[in-house]
């Protein structure tokens, strides 16, 4: 019964006065997906809903010898980076228009939700991001910014041959073409996926086998101590994009995972819920039924654009370099032509005056400017049980 109750805390609360999505006629974007909120609110929380929500969670195996059960109070932006990989896995795995309903027992749906669940094992669990975060300068229990997370998933990625993704994080706001083309054909030419995705239908899901499946990400800083009204256009055009993972990032003392926006409010899954840990397994059981409903939240939330934090990560899914071009192509199009200030660039190569990296020099540089910056900036720390940060 504990379990039930703090598992729906944040649903039931919301279900009592629903605010999650305003009654407007200003188009609704979820992921790359436009609504109509007068004509598909029910539609829109139906998408939201089939998203995985991860949140703090108490109780799970302690992570290596620290004796930390809980990620309460430090694991939020962790939490934000395994909802990012989690869609693109489901993006990959089961196509952006499948839907999640408290019967699903989808068999690469519970193999995505496996490989986070808080066990020693998982391939992206709480613990194993914890402890790879030692590789990028954080202890287990200290809080990490959108770069850190996105550099330890990095590493991480590499051993899942399952789903075989490439995870490249795009630094100095740049993002070069010929070098994430090169990366993603030639970690393929080495390994191809084991299997065919499933839950598609290879007619209107070709697998392209020179391809590893892509998520970039492009840490930005739109501001000193809040966001440049100057970017919020081209921010809330990320949204748009079919290739969207959404944005993390938060607000002063929280990380949080945004999915979408509407008018000039941004739409986002919380993580500073409190659950229970435990496992899905087969969903054969009804308390197994029941966890699983943990991991969907029944209503979004939503603030002001402007209100979030300066620092943010803004992630896409390409599944195959067709999806790649176009992406490049909406980024010339839509952000970096129309905007006087671009969220980033976009080049073909990498400019001369950047010196040559190899592939190590420019994963420690990158885990270097990370902590820098967020050693420089305002932190996500969440004040509960006396989180303290580390300056």
């Amino acid at each position: 019964m504990d379990m039930m109750f703090e598992a729906y805390l944040t649903q039931e609360a919301g279900h009592l006065d629903p605010d999650d999505i305003p009654h407007t006629k200003d188009p609704v974007w979820v992921l790359g997906k436009k609504y109509r909120a007068i004509d598909d609110l029910e539609i829109i929380r139906k998408d939201i809903r089939s998203k995985f929500w991860f949140t703090y969670r108490r109780g799970f195996v302690q992570i290596g010898d620290t004796g930390l059960t809980s990620d309460k109070g430090w694991g939020c932006m962790l939490r934000c980076g395994q909802m990012v990989l989690a869609q693109a896995l489901a993006c990959l795995h089961l196509g952006r228009d499948w839907c999640w309903d408290p019967e699903t027992r989808n068999t690469a749906y519970l193999q995505i939700l496996h490989m986070f669940e808080d066990r020693r094992t998982a391939a992206y669990s709480i613990h194993q991001i914890a402890l790879m975060g030692a590789s990028e300068g954080k202890e287990v229990g200290q809080w990490f910014g959108p770069n850190t997370v996105t550099q330890v998933l990095k590493k991480l990625a590499i051993y899942d041959e399952w789903s075989s993704v490439v995870i490249h994080v795009a630094l100095d706001n740049t993002v070069i073409v010929d070098e994430i083309k090169q990366l993603c054909k030639s970690a393929s030419a080495h390994h191809e996926p084991s299997l065919v995705p499933s839950g598609k239908e290879s007619s209107n899901h070709p697998v392209d086998r020179s391809w590893k499946p892509l998520v970039l990400v492009v840490p930005l800083r739109l501001g000193l101590s809040e966001i440049n009204p100057v970017y919020v256009q081209g921010l809330k055009t990320c949204f748009t994009f079919r290739q969207s993972l959404g944005v993390i990032g938060g607000k002063p003392n929280h990380a949080l995972y945004f999915i979408g926006c509407v008018g000039d409010e941004v739409i986002y899954l919380d993580p500073h819920t409190t659950q229970p840990a435990g496992f899905v397994e087969e969903k054969e059981q009804e308390h197994e039924k029941a966890f699983d409903g943990s991991y969907h939240c029944q209503y979004a939330s939503r603030m002001h654009i402007l209100h979030m934090d300066p620092s943010v990560a803004a992630c896409f899914f390409c599944s195959t370099e067709d999806e790649f071009n176009l992406l490049c192509k909406l980024i010339e199009e839509r952000l970096v032509h129309p905007e006087r200030q671009p969220l980033f660039e976009l080049c073909k190569e990498r400019p001369r005056h950047w010196s040559p990296l190899e592939d190590g020099a420019e994963e420690a540089l990158g885990a270097t400017a990370c902590m820098a910056f967020e050693d420089f900036e305002r932190q996500f720390d969440d004040s509960d049980e006396g989180f303290e940060l580390l300056g």
